[in-house]
């Protein structure tokens, strides 16, 4: 019997470390601080830079882990993010590895091959307070750069701003939702993000999101962006079931009729208005994290 979570400790843990510690030290960063870092001992570290620790190469040459390697080693080493930061990014990326059909799921299967055809998804799902906040904030992050990544993205940007929001999976008020300070704007032509996300700084979009919730929906993510009748007949032929609600109540309660609109209709995933006096026509897009949100955005660029 093997677990998929020595699958994790044997396989994943040295190759992630090894591709770090070397990312850490091609930014200037000596081997003792990479070491406080990764929280191992300084000869660990040499080690890794010797190649005597063995490493997976489907692991060390997947994309998404040379990505993510080079985007934790990059905070680290100039202090935006924190260990907890790394770690919370650390075990989403897993998260995502150890799905059914995906690099440590197929290793899982290789060393213990009679799984091979079970449909079962052997991935944790314990979660502590701060470690739900940080995954959020963590799925953020990468939604963030996704659209900052995304060419025509800022023509999708409305004029009072787009904001990109993920809620705790119990959440209440806007407290219980991170997002962007400020909101992401189109400045001159680019995607411009001025701050990283953040809980309790979105009022009407994590509102939006909310009432989604409120009427049933289960969707965990949210973004605004500018609305046209095209983007709708998009939306509506990829599937996303669009409902629309009225603009001229919105500054009033949008919580109460957001919440009215998708009552008969919870698996929506965007809702829009079509503006009024002194309101601007507005699209949210739901979904079930702040990357595929962000991914399903990129789709209609």
């Amino acid at each position: 019997m093997r677990f998929l979570e020595e699958v994790v400790v044997d396989e994943f843990l040295p190759t992630y470390r090894s591709l770090l510690a070397a990312a850490l030290r091609e930014r200037g960063l000596t081997q003792q601080a990479v070491a406080d870092l990764l929280g191992v001992s300084q000869s660990a570290v040499s080690k890794y830079a010797k190649g005597e620790v063995g490493t997976r190469a489907e692991i060390e040459t997947d994309e998404r882990v040379t990505a993510h390697v080079a985007e934790v080693a990059d905070g680290l080493a100039d202090g935006t993010l924190s260990r907890v930061g790394a770690l919370a990014e650390a075990e989403a990326l897993v998260r995502d590895l150890e799905a059914p059909g995906d690099v440590l799921a197929d290793i899982h299967t290789e060393q213990m091959p009679e799984l091979a055809g079970v449909d079962v998804d052997f991935r944790g799902t314990g979660e502590g307070a701060l470690r739900e906040r940080e995954h959020v904030l963590a799925d953020l992050r990468r939604g963030v750069k996704l659209l900052e990544r995304t060419s025509g993205f800022a023509t999708l940007i409305p004029a009072v701003g787009s904001n990109l929001v993920e809620c705790l999976p119990d959440a209440e008020t806007p407290e219980d939702v991170a997002g962007v300070p400020g909101r992401i704007f189109d400045v001159m032509g680019r995607t411009t993000v001025p701050a990283d996300p953040e809980f309790g700084v979105s009022a009407h979009v994590a509102t939006v999101l909310l009432a989604a919730r409120d009427a049933g929906s289960d969707a965990r993510a949210a973004i605004n962006v500018a609305y046209s009748a095209d983007l709708i007949d998009a939306l509506a032929d990829a599937g996303y079931e669009p409902v629309e609600f009225p603009a001229e109540s919105e500054s009033a309660d949008v919580r109460t009729v957001v919440r009215d609109a998708l009552v008969d209709a919870p698996e929506a995933r965007a809702l829009y208005q079509t503006g009024g006096y002194g309101v601007e026509p507005i699209v949210y897009v739901l979904g079930d994290d702040a990357p595929s949100v962000a991914a399903a955005v990129r789709a209609f660029c």
